[in-house]
Order: structure tokens, then sequence, then C-alpha cells
């Protein structure tokens, strides 16, 4: 037996900028033994901001310049916190989180920041209501197309006229100009427009700006931001119904209260990145004040800053004291988008423009961009060697396996055991109540151990809340890669710390456990509840009582595709914000149904057949009344199936009828899900309000069909 290495140090990336991005792919190509890598980053994909004019010209579709986070970090072994940095306690060597499940301290022992800036002007009146700043770039493209989308005028007026203001105008007025508005665009900049470029490119570039008809006023101070104008200082309002702040890029706030030395709150980094005040932090891109040799803020310092951090990084982590220096060159290639497709470059003096140089500017982007779309795949090469087993519930044992283990138990001797033939937990009768009990577990299938903590609670949750039962107590079970001891502390702080926020918010308490070291991660949770009524099982659906589905479909499919590394950032984040959602607020209004059961590990279908065989009915399902995930489809399309997929379909075909042909939807009538939603048989006439309720809370609830009358018969329409 070979045991794995351990993990030795916490290496935390903080941003998803350029520097970061091209450190996860090199560290993907030549692994870092002993580092547990974690990039921590405001949403799973990051913006290239050298085709950013372009999208906004109408040349690229917003996907052509965004860097799936998600897919690289996969590719990199290394987990992604979807979540916005928001301080560092050095002294605990922790990054304070903002996420959509609260706050988190991520522990650290190596750090890097490539956070990036941010045009926003808090301090100019009006602009945080009526204006958008350019940076960060994704919610600056999003709210960009709502404008395109929106009826109305085409006034736009972008304050700044440095390189990116210049940029963001052209682009602004052609692809309005496209769309058959008659645009008006103008340009404010406090003092003198493209001052960072030679001579010869600004006056091309101000004769671009002529012919476009582009109005630019230089040395005009913004006073205030009004709901449809820019007021100067000078008393001249400009008519305004699109407000770009393209202006001076400011560094954010947080980065000066850090303790870490700065200038004027960029904070500043030695020859070999890290900051001068704290060895264990670096610092890259646009955030970091090089202080051997300052440099502009330019995409292009960032790129050839990714090998030196990669290195230095290796050399800390291997506890070397001579780092590699960073030499950033004196002058560059700048090349400058002209709305249309058509560009200027300018490098020593030297300026030329013309749809060449766009096309040269263009293979430039798409290259860059290439090294984040063409990861080698995941998977054997070999086929005859055995699949990839999943994760999550696609990791289960056969159901048939299950049913015929079962089977053969001796049945319950004690009076106070008062279980069915395939009730989701076990009852026991007390004075007063019933108590269920039940257990679940799962293989880890997300590096983000407080997200994996959410979704195994969650998922084991969901036997007690199809039962109609009120969660009372959990115990844990965890089982960890190896890993230093600190390592250990850190990541049972964060899985016991996310799992008991979501017993504690269903009125349960987290109250002990085990845990032991393995190959991977594994969680599972012991969980029991208590009713009063006896509970809501799988034998009393009636025929005519309407089935609703409390979450969509797809989880197995979803999580299969990524392990393969085919699942796009956008499919993988709203399939885990699914499992992660919790369904007690749902049960509670379910619970009267006449039959419940969580979706889980056997699929829709088998699920539904449970409740069929339990209560001695059949069921008609309509398959395009099933919310399914989102990618989902496409996937199955595919034929992308989870691991126990097979076994599934299987396991129900001799009492299942499909349409022929099948659409490929059909397949995911067996996708084993995980933190699956509930399926509840209810009486027809309550369905619609009963959904009405639902739909209110969140959740994307639908009727997928009704019980009928008949022997255990799956129909699907």
């Amino acid at each position: 037996m070979h045991a794995a290495p351990s993990l030795t140090k916490d290496i935390v990336l903080v941003g998803g900028g350029h520097t970061h991005a091209l450190v996860l792919r090199r560290f993907g190509m030549a692994p870092l033994p002993g580092a547990r890598l974690t990039l921590i980053n405001p949403g799973t994909t990051a913006p290239y901001s050298g085709m950013l004019p372009g999208h906004i010209a109408g040349h690229y579709p917003i996907e052509a310049l965004q860097i799936d986070l998600h897919r690289l970090a996969r590719f990199a072994n290394a987990r992604l916190i979807d979540g916005r940095a928001t301080a560092i306690d050095r002294e605990a060597r922790e990054i304070v989180v903002d996420t959509a499940a609260g706050p988190r301290r991520i522990g650290y022992d190596i750090a890097a920041l490539d956070v990036g800036v941010t045009s926003d002007m808090p301090t100019l009146p009006g602009f945080s209501e009526h204006a958008c700043p350019a940076k960060p770039l994704d919610a600056f493209a999003a709210r960009w197309e709502a404008f395109l989308a929106a009826p109305g005028d085409a006034r736009v007026v972008v304050i700044g006229a440095g390189v990116a203001g210049v940029e963001l105008a052209m682009a602004a007025r052609h692809r309005l100009a496209s769309a058959g508005h008659s645009p008006a665009v103008t340009l404010v900049d406090a003092g003198a427009a493209l001052s960072a470029l030679g001579g010869g490119a600004r006056a091309r570039l101000f004769e671009t700006l002529r012919t476009s008809g582009i109005t630019l006023l230089e040395q005009a101070r913004v006073a205030r931001i009004e709901p449809e104008a820019v007021a100067l200082e000078d008393g001249r309002r400009l008519p305004a119904d699109f407000v770009i702040g393209a202006g001076g890029a400011r560094p954010h706030d947080w980065l000066a209260e850090t303790g870490l030395a700065h200038h004027n709150g960029f904070l500043r980094v030695g020859a070999d990145l890290r900051t001068l005040t704290d060895a264990a932090i670096f610092a890259v891109g646009d955030c970091a004040h090089f202080e051997p040799d300052p440099r502009p803020k330019a995409g292009v310092y960032a790129v050839r800053a990714a090998p030196v951090l990669e290195e230095n990084l290796r050399r800390t982590l291997r506890g070397e004291a001579r780092l590699k220096p960073f030499r950033p060159q004196k002058d560059y290639l700048k090349l400058i988008s002209l709305g249309e497709t058509a560009a200027l470059g300018e490098k020593l003096g030297l300026v030329a423009s013309g749809p060449w140089v766009w096309r040269v500017k263009d293979y430039i982007d798409r290259a860059f961009m290439k090294k984040f779309t063409s990861f080698p795949t995941m998977g054997a090469d070999d086929p005859q060697a055995e699949p990839m087993l999943c994760a999550g519930c696609g990791a289960k044992i056969a159901p048939t396996a299950l049913k015929a283990a079962l089977a053969e138990l001796p049945a319950p001797e004690r009076d106070d055991v008062v279980s069915l033939p395939g009730d989701d937990a076990a009852i026991l009768a007390m004075d007063s109540d019933y108590q269920v009990i039940t257990t679940d577990h799962l293989r880890g299938f997300t590096e983000d151990l407080a997200l994996m903590a959410r979704i195994a609670a969650v998922h084991a949750l969901g036997d007690v809340w199809a039962m109609g039962a009120r969660p009372q107590a959990a115990l844990a079970s965890v089982t960890l890669p190896r890993m230093a001891p600190e390592m250990q502390a850190r990541s049972m702080r964060e899985v016991l710390a996310a799992a008991s926020a979501v017993f504690r918010a269903e009125g349960a308490e987290l109250v002990g456990g085990h845990s032991s070291m393995g190959a991977e991660v594994q969680l599972g949770f012991t969980v029991t509840g208590l009713r009063t009524a006896f509970p809501v099982g799988l034998e009393n659906a009636q025929p005519g009582d309407a089935l609703i589905l409390t979450k969509p479909l797809g989880t197995g499919t979803v999580l299969a595709a990524d392990m393969r590394g085919q699942g796009r950032a956008a499919w993988v984040q709203a399939a885990l914000a699914s499992m992660a959602r919790p369904q007690g607020d749902a049960a509670r209004l379910l619970t009267t149904a006449h039959a419940m059961t969580d979706v889980t590990g056997f699929g829709l279908a088998g699920h539904l057949l449970a409740i069929c065989e339990a209560s001695g009915v059949g069921a008609s399902v309509k398959l395009p009344a099933i919310p399914l995930l989102p990618g989902a489809a496409d996937l199955a399309a595919k034929g992308i199936r989870s691991t126990l997929w097979d076994e599934n379909r299987a396991a129900v075909a001799a009492r299942l009828a499909l349409p022929a042909p099948a659409p490929p939807e059909a397949d995911l009538l067996f996708d084993p899900q995980t933190a699956g939603g509930l399926l509840a048989a209810v009486p027809a006439g309550r369905a619609a309000k009963l959904l009405e309720e639902l739909r209110a809370l969140g959740y994307p609830a639908a009727r997928i069909g009704q019980v009928m009358a008949g022997e255990p018969f799956l129909r699907v329409q």
C-alpha cells in the first residue's frame, strides 16, 4: 500500500486576475507537491480586459472573454471559493471573505493578492446611483448589455479620457450605431486626454475621435451625476442615458487596512513580488506597486509576472530564502481598439493603425484566451480502462444490490422500531413523538470543504424533511486526506462550522462525530428528527394525486461533466447552489402530503417507483414539465452520464414506458441526484396553491405528473 503524499501548506491566491490565472495553469501542468491551492474570487469567471472593448463594440460575445475559473481550478487541483475578500487577519493568517452563505475565514501559510482595481468613484455625488464603473469588468459588461436591450435614447458620457476611456467611447459609439441608434458620445477628462501616449499616437487617436463624432472635453471637472445628466463644475450639463466611469483606476479600500505598506492604496512589493511588510504575502497585477521600478497599470506586466510568481511560490513552499526577481520591460506594444474592426498600435514612438493592426490584436487576444480553453482531458486514455468513478450520489452502489441485501435482514423485533419497507429513515416510537433517524455520506466533489459540508448536511437532512419531521440532532463523520496538523485543524473548523450553520438554521444541533484520514474527502452525517403525528412515508399516495418536485434534475450529469473537464462554470455553479439550498421551508409546506421522498441516488424514476410500489399505484410523468438544471439537457444530449446511471436505468426498465423515440432529457430520469428535491404526492386540489407558495420561497417547483390507479408502473409522456 502506498500512502498519498501529505499536504503541508495552504497557498491561497486572492483574486482571479491574469497573473493568478496563468499561475494556476502552470500549476496544473506541473503540480505543486505538498500544497493545498485555494483561489478566492467573486464569481466563477474572470473577464480578460484586452477583449472588453471588442465585446462592448459587439465583435465578441461575452463568453469569448471569460476565463472559466472553475475549470481552471479543477485543472490545477485547486479549490475555488466564490466570494469577495474584504480583509486579512495577518496575526491569525486568515483571509476574511464575504460569500453568499455568509462571512468565512480562509487560513493561509502563503498568500498572493491579484484583486485588480476599481473605477468606482464613491466620493463623486450621484455616481453610485446613476453611473457604472468600467471595473470590475464583468459587472460593467452586464450593465452595458442591459442598457442596449432597453428602449430609449443613446446618449453616453465616459468620465476619463485615458486609453481605457477612449477605447470604451469608440466601442460604445460603434455598437450603438450598428444597432440603428443615433449615438451621442462624450468623453470628459479633468486634465489632458491620453497623456500616457506619445505625440504621434495621441494625434492619430484625436483624429479618430473627431471623425467618429465623439465629443472630447478636456480640463472639465465633473461636479455630480444626475439621473439623466452629468453636471460639470463650470455649470454645463451633459445629457446622459448611460454614464461610464473610466477615470483613474483606484485600489480597493480594504487593501490599505491590512497593515501592509502601500503607495496610495497600492501594495508595495519588492523585486521578488513579496509585500515589503510581510514575507508570507505576495501582490501582483494592478493592485501592486512595484517598488524597484514603478510601471503603468497594464495587463502585459501582469502576464510577464506569472512565471516569476509561480517560481517564487515554489521556492517559498520549499523554505528557500533566495527568490527570483521580476524584471519588467521598459516599453511594450500598446494595441488600442478603435470601435470598428480596426486598431492602433504604438511602441517606441512608432505608430500604425488600420484593420491589419486589429487582426494582430485579435490574434494575440485569442491566443491568450486559448490557454484557458484547451486543457488536457481528464480520464484514462485506454478505452479498456475502468471509467472514472463519480462522486456525490453517483458513487453509490446499485439500487438492485442494496435492495437485495436489505431484503435478507430480519424483521425488527423491537416494538419501538416501526419502520415500513422502503422508508427513507428509521422510525422509532417514543412516548409523545415519533423519532426518525437517518444517515448519509458523500464522496467529495468540490475542493471547497465548507461548501461540501453544506451540501452533505442538506443531503443528510433530506430524509428527515421527506418524512415531515423536525430536525433534532446530527453527528458528523469526516474523512480527510493526510495533511499537517495545523491544516487538519483548519479543515475541521471549516467543515463543522459550515455544517453546524445548516443544522442550526433548521432547529437542529451538530453535537459531535468521528473523523479519520483517508485517500480522499468523504463527509457524512447521522441525523435525527421528531414528529408528533406518524411520519410521512411512501405508502399513502392516492390515485389522482398531483406529483410536485421542488428542485431541478441534473446534478449527477453536471458533476460527471465537470470531472471530465466539460462542465461550464455557470452550469456547475448553478448545480452547487441547488445542492446547497436547504429545503426545510418547502418540507413544512408539504408536511400534509399523502406520500413524500427526496430524490437522491436512484434518480427520479427510481424514487417515484418506490412510492408506487409502497402505495400500490402507478404514475404518469410529463417530461417537458420536469425542471432541469442549466446545461443538463445539453450534456445529456452528448451522452454524458453519471456512474450510477446504467444501474438506475436497469432497475426500473421493466416497469417503465418511455416515448419513442425518447428525447435526451429522458436520460435525466435516471440521473443520481445529490441533495435533490422533495417529491410529494399531494391532493390535486391543493397542488396549485402549494406551487404558488413554493415558488414564492424561491423554488423552481413544478407539477410533473400524477398518481394513477393500477399496478406499480411509470409512464413518461
